[in-house]
């Protein structure tokens, strides 16, 4: 496993250039920008957590130590952050609801063995299978409805304290169109520190954890740890319920090395079988011991879009300052002191956003909608999921977001051979043909 080779003279990265993978900036410049990525994940890695009832530290730990096992197995070759995902939010909520907080994590171990194992079977086998099963109208429609989903949840935080939570909402979308740059990508975070301070003007934070621990002295300790329980009769009904994230982090962690390549080196792509393994294998260690469900982060990309420091060695950085920060309860502490309507107004935004990364997935791949296949896939799925379909049997249950993913799927592949047994014209046509200038300004 190469380490690195300092780029240029170490201070500055030139014109037209970026710094790759196996090169570094001087220690000092790599530091900064390895805290810079910290800040960038933390806006959303800590909310996971706090909306599922994980314990903070927990995941913060399992989130540094899970980036630092993506670079081992990735070679040092593929810069990413693993943070928390959001998609692991609508079952983990309703597993602990209906079978406790054991249940919920052997979910997540049983996703991360999953993808793991994807992983294996792209590295031997490439992506081609992935993309027949999950064409873009079918990713699109699955990622969707995971966000919408929740919109019941963010409404119940929001009628909290709706003033609190109103301002927490203008704020995060002010900060995306205010700020440029590497301000305008963490307006979540930002948004929160807004919605705080309101709600401690309002009287909303209770402080009674965060004194207890700091009159104890206890500003360092080691996290919460908690363990799957596998022999629950209902934790096998309540796995079903996250076989659907498996296909988000796929296209995530596929979309992220396809992103890396672009702005640095194609043969970057040759290590997505490799970023699957890794990513799986740290949703297992997370999974196992307490910790969120991981993914490669967006907002990791945009720092590196903005800096053109592509450096492993600054992930190395972040996921040390991660784990640092896990092994203070204090800090933890403080995360869970966020009040319901700080977390409505986020929420609000963010489920939301998480609908629109799917519907982007349309728009990008030029889905057609004139074609019956593809206007069904989607809007099956997604009154499903908005409306919480469940489908119950003695013990065993499917919730909105397993039946939503499988009418899809269903919808889209079934539909499609007997319109093309028929030749109804009724079945996904392809992308739609370009029609007049893409992108830029109009002529």
């Amino acid at each position: 496993m190469p380490l690195w080779t300092l780029h240029g003279n170490g201070r500055t990265v030139e014109p037209g250039r970026v710094v790759r993978p196996e090169e570094r900036l001087n220690w000092p410049a790599t530091i900064a920008i390895g805290a810079q990525h910290v800040i960038a994940m933390f806006g959303a890695t800590f909310l996971v957590p706090i909306l599922t009832g994980f314990p903070v530290s927990t995941t913060l730990l399992f989130s540094g130590l899970g980036t630092l096992l993506f670079l081992l197995i990735t070679r040092n070759r593929l810069p990413s952050y693993l943070g928390s995902s959001f998609a692991f939010i609508a079952p983990v909520t309703a597993a602990t609801a209906s079978q406790g907080m054991g249940s919920a994590l052997a979910g997540i171990v049983a996703v991360g063995v999953l993808l793991a194992a994807v992983g294996f079977i792209v590295q031997f086998a490439g992506l081609g299978w992935i993309e027949k099963l999950m064409p873009p109208v079918v990713a699109g429609a699955i990622v969707a409805l995971i966000g919408f989903n929740l919109a019941p949840v963010a409404w119940q935080s929001y009628q909290q304290a709706p003033v609190t939570a109103t301002i927490t909402l203008v704020a995060v979308i002010l900060c995306s169109v205010l700020f440029r740059g590497f301000l305008g990508r963490i307006s979540i975070f930002l948004g929160v520190i807004v919605g705080y301070i309101a709600a401690l003007i309002a009287g909303e934070v209770k402080f009674d954890a965060v004194n207890e621990l700091v009159a104890d002295g206890q500003w360092i300790g080691l996290p919460t740890f908690a363990f799957p329980t596998f022999g629950n009769p209902g934790t096998w009904s309540v796995i079903a319920m996250f076989l659907p994230v498996v296909l988000v982090l796929i296209a995530e962690n596929v979309g992220h090395v396809r992103g890396v390549a672009t702005m640095t080196d194609a043969s970057v792509n040759r290590y997505t079988g490799r970023a699957l393994i890794a990513d799986g294998a740290a949703t297992v260690l997370a999974g196992t011991f307490g910790g969120s469900g991981t993914t490669t982060y967006g907002e990791n990309i945009g720092v590196m879009a903005a800096t053109r420091v592509y450096s492993t060695a600054a992930y190395w950085v972040a996921g040390v300052f991660a784990i640092l920060l896990s092994l203070s309860p204090v800090v933890g502490a403080v995360f869970n002191s966020i009040p319901a309507g700080v977390l409505g107004g986020v929420t609000t935004a963010l489920y939301g956003l998480i609908g629109i990364i799917g519907i982007k997935i349309w728009v990008d791949n030029r889905v057609d909608f004139s074609r019956p296949v593809n206007q069904y896939t989607a809007a099956v799925s997604l009154v499903i999921a908005i409306a919480g379909f469940t489908m119950v049997w003695g013990d065993f249950q499917l919730g909105a977001i397993v039946i939503g993913a499988a009418a899809a799927l269903l919808i889209y592949h079934l539909g499609n051979l007997i319109a093309r047994w028929r030749k109804t014209g009724a079945d996904d046509g392809g992308p739609i043909p370009a029609v007049g200038q893409l992108g830029g300004d109009l002529q």
